[in-house]
């Protein structure tokens, strides 16, 4: 199993748009994914900014390349993301040991 972790920075007066606007596009797209064993949204506010940390686990990397595209370590992103984040950060993967 493989972790695949995406960290997105948006300012703190739009995590909660942001949070209520990936569950409409990210979210859905991710569990739809063929190879998609689940996902987790964590999120921190600090000074200012609201980090988000999506974790989502495959099966392999053959299903991460169908969702994401040929280049892995890019995000697939949504129209609107850009509105939104900071910065655009790759994604790392990591191989999944343990999961409950």
């Amino acid at each position: 199993m493989i972790a695949r972790i995406w960290h997105g920075k948006v300012s703190l007066e739009n995590g909660n748009t942001f949070f209520e606007y990936i569950k409409q596009t990210g979210l859905p797209g991710l569990k739809k994914s063929k190879g998609n064993l689940g996902v987790q949204i964590l999120r921190r506010d600090d000074e200012g900014i609201s980090h988000f940390l999506i974790i989502s686990f495959w099966d392999s990397l053959a299903s991460i390349r169908r969702f994401s595209g040929p280049d892995i370590s890019k995000a697939r992103l949504y129209p609107e993301d850009r509105q939104f984040l900071l910065e655009i950060e790759q994604v790392v993967h990591y191989k999944a040991l343990i999961k409950d």
